[in-house]
């Protein structure tokens, strides 16, 4: 059971409009440190994937960020990742898959009960980090993601890039996937991310990524950093939170998708088929 994992309406121009879903990553302050515009996303995106303890946040941040999301009408995903608050969960850690289970479950929980006592209830969950790069190809991390995901709600859509070994594992367990690409990354001829260590990784003009995602929403595909067009499946689009000027191009990408005609949906609220 999957969700659409491509615009639709993009290869066919007598077709229904484009659909996708803008999300970025949320709530990653700690403390009275805070990180990005949360407020000033909740009113652009609509799907909210907020931090849950581990590689950022804490509950007082969590409790006021699914507040506020649910108020914007905006769907929340649990963003996941590795128990790493002084690296951001940007360092790969070699977790036991058992040990990786729990700590899932453990996050699921806690922005559960947040989301909750706010009115609503998670929709989908998301991997951060170190975590999102290594469930795309280790077999042994993914199941342990995709375990928790199905002891917790099976119903929860499994977000993650496409062809990655975390959306195989997941629609195997028949759990609902989405498939993601970033609106803000610079993406190589593979496919893959441009590395942060490599420069012009991150885009930050919001003209150049509004295009890109306007581009994306018509052809199903990306310009990579040597002009070639990039296939890429994907239903959701990310924008980082904590890139400067996030709440900016957040706006931009939002009203120049509109103006193509593109229509914007939340993740949880995406028609799931068979």
């Amino acid at each position: 059971m999957t969700t659409s994992t491509a615009p639709s309406g993009s290869s066919n121009p007598a077709s229904a409009a484009p659909v996708l879903d803008l999300n970025a990553d949320l709530g990653e302050g700690f403390g009275p440190w805070r990180l990005g515009d949360d407020e000033a996303l909740l009113a652009t995106v609509t799907s909210a994937n907020i931090a849950c303890g581990f590689h950022a946040g804490d509950p007082a941040t969590m409790r006021r960020v699914c507040r506020q999301a649910v108020t914007a009408g905006v769907a929340i995903g649990a963003h996941v990742g590795y128990r790493d608050l002084v690296g951001f969960g940007r360092r790969h850690l070699a977790v036991e898959p058992d040990d990786l289970a729990a700590d899932v479950l453990y996050q699921l929980g806690a922005l559960d009960a947040f989301t909750r006592a706010a009115g609503d209830r998670v929709r989908h969950v998301k991997p951060h980090g170190a975590l999102y790069h290594a469930v795309t190809t280790d077999p042994v991390q993914a199941g342990a993601v995709v375990e928790a995901v199905r002891r917790f709600d099976p119903s929860l859509i499994l977000v993650g890039a496409p062809g990655s070994v975390l959306l195989g594992l997941a629609e195997d367990a028949e759990l609902p996937t989405a498939a993601e690409a970033f609106a803000d990354r610079a993406m190589e001829p593979d496919g893959t991310l441009r590395s942060r260590l490599l420069p012009d990784a991150v885009l930050h003009d919001p003209e150049t990524v509004a295009r890109r995602c306007v581009e994306f929403a018509r052809t199903g595909a990306f310009t990579a950093v040597d002009g070639t067009a990039v296939p890429v499946p994907a239903r959701t689009l990310c924008l980082h939170g904590d890139t400067p000027g996030a709440a900016d191009l957040a706006r931009r990408v939002r009203a120049a998708l509109a103006e193509a005609g593109v229509a914007l949906r939340p993740l949880g609220h995406a028609a799931v088929s068979d």
